[in-house]
């Protein structure tokens, strides 16, 4: 799927000003990324916007042959959407429209590149446009994990996970602010179609949301129930527009269908909130975390523009439930993982047991409240303690078991260590549990290296135990070693999802 779908369009604001044409590059061959400082941290390898000659574009996309079309839109002005390749390789989307949507070509070109200046690593930017005759192209970076309206209202394999669900309105409120920095306050049509997943199987918004001065012959792609308030009163959009397709965006998130605003506001004043959940996410999230996405969504559609909450308000209410830092942490899982998409040759597993799920994010307190909870169920009988005999030397490791638990259940960590330490060398069969537990204390009291050393010996007691690997990627992590940590994290996953097969499909 490329950048731009079947149900994407773009409106003329009628109190938007003509903007003047910028200068585009003089060299049109020019690839070198993009140089404006403003451009930092945010950017990844972009070419500078650039005016595509017609017949570079028509070769990209096979003569603009019918096998190269990812989606055609439009009634009254038709446009459509090629893949394409071009001449360094690039995979691209080129969107096509009827010379009816721009009749200006000095207008079409003044406004894609404004738009092309506006950059970020969650925008499908564009990277050029073509005005020739009567061709209206836009170039920008090709998607090839289709949109979110797929993977929410018509997925094949796997609901969308909530952690992803999370990941996305975060993302698309990073955009928004950034938008709104760059003086693009107006996004026009906000909608799950505008968002589209990349390689990494990472949310984009499309930056076609950003065009202004198209005439497609439809204003809102959506049905008139998702349309914002005040365009349906007066065909304006105005910057809180977008607020509240926002709104409605959290809403599909939130319940994984289509439900009209009003009929949402309903249900949140009766507080009626399992009517408005995507069952599907049952057990994936804390309730609070859920009642503050609906509290946001409610803020985002009340009916008066001046009710709604700014853009920036957006990333504050949702980035506190980014407790993974996905951007920062190595430890989180990869987009493609929790999509379910297939990028490498062997699909990592997604579905994460609550140990699996506290390591990826790091929490160690959250570890610690699954590992009491287990006790030491995980050792399988393969290596549970063995008392052949009843000796004083049996009724030593006993109590000194016991006054580890005590220990460890009470965070006295370092007393823990202590009668673990003990313990093991009572021990005539090693335990994977004790070795786990007294990793987990070591964390605690930051000594990484003594933990990983115990993790690895778990592994040894157990060698395909997913909670092994997982202590030894938060040790791996605390040291430092981001790329080992992200393999053990993956390992101990790979095995979780090995035992959920077996328990499915017992030979």
């Amino acid at each position: 799927m490329g950048c731009f779908h079947s149900k994407t369009f773009h409106l003329l604001s009628p109190d938007s000003k003509q903007q003047e044409p910028l200068p585009l590059p003089e060299d049109p061959k020019q690839l070198a990324t993009n140089p404006d400082p403003s451009i930092t941290g945010d950017q990844l390898d972009i070419p500078v916007f650039r005016e595509f000659p017609l017949n570079e574009l028509r070769a990209a996309a096979n003569g603009f042959s019918s096998e190269f079309i990812v989606s055609e839109s439009g009634e009254k002005a038709p446009n459509v959407v090629y893949r394409g390749k071009l001449k360094d390789n690039r995979l691209v989307a080129i969107k096509r429209f009827s010379n009816l949507s721009w009749p200006d070509p000095q207008q079409f070109l003044s406004e894609a590149s404004m738009v092309g200046k506006v950059r970020h690593k969650r925008l499908v930017n564009l990277i050029g446009c073509c005005a020739e005759g009567d061709e209206r192209l836009l170039v920008a970076e090709y998607m090839p994990n289709d949109t979110l309206s797929k993977h929410l209202f018509h997925w094949e394999k796997q609901p969308l996970p909530w952690e992803m669900r999370v990941r996305i309105a975060y993302y698309i409120a990073q955009v928004l602010d950034h938008c709104d920095t760059q003086d693009r306050k107006i996004y026009h049509d906000l909608n799950a179609y505008r968002v589209l997943f990349d390689e990494e199987g990472d949310p984009r918004l499309s930056s076609f949301g950003l065009m202004k001065n198209s005439r497609d012959g439809k204003s809102y792609s959506t049905n008139l129930a998702y349309t914002p308030p005040e365009f349906l009163r007066t065909g304006r959009v105005i910057p809180e527009s977008v607020i509240y397709s926002f709104g409605t965006v959290l809403l599909d998130l939130l319940s994984g269908k289509h439900i009209p605003p009003s009929h949402a506001l309903d249900l949140i004043r009766g507080e009626n909130l399992l009517l408005l959940m995507d069952s599907s996410l049952e057990g994936q999230y804390a309730n609070e975390d859920a009642a503050v996405l609906v509290e946001l969504a409610s803020k985002c559609l009340q009916y008066e523009a001046k009710d709604r909450p700014v853009v920036k308000y957006l990333l504050t209410a949702v980035e506190p439930l980014q407790k993974q830092k996905e951007v920062q942490s190595v430890l989180s899982l990869p987009a493609h993982t929790l999509m379910g998409l297939s990028k490498t040759p062997v699909p990592l597993p997604i579905l994460l047991s609550p140990l699996g799920k506290a390591c990826v994010r790091m929490d160690l307190s959250a570890v610690h409240e699954v590992l009491l909870k287990t006790g030491y169920r995980d050792e399988e009988g393969a290596e549970k303690l063995s008392f052949q005999e009843w000796t004083q030397q049996v009724q030593d490791m006993l109590n000194t078991k016991k006054f580890g638990d005590i220990a460890f259940r009470d965070k006295d960590f370092n007393n823990a260590i202590d009668n673990y330490t003990k313990l093991v060398s009572l021990m005539s069969v090693p335990s994977g549990t004790v070795f786990v537990r007294r990793a987990l204390s070591y964390l605690m009291v930051e000594q990484a290296e003594l933990a990983l050393r115990d993790a690895m010996q778990a592994q040894v007691c157990l060698p395909e135990w997913p909670t092994a690997f997982y202590m030894q990627a938060l040790a791996l992590s605390k040291l430092g070693m981001e790329s080992d940590a992200q393999d053990m994290l993956n390992d101990g996953a790979n095995f979780e999802a090995k035992k959920q097969n077996s328990w499915r499909h017992p030979s």
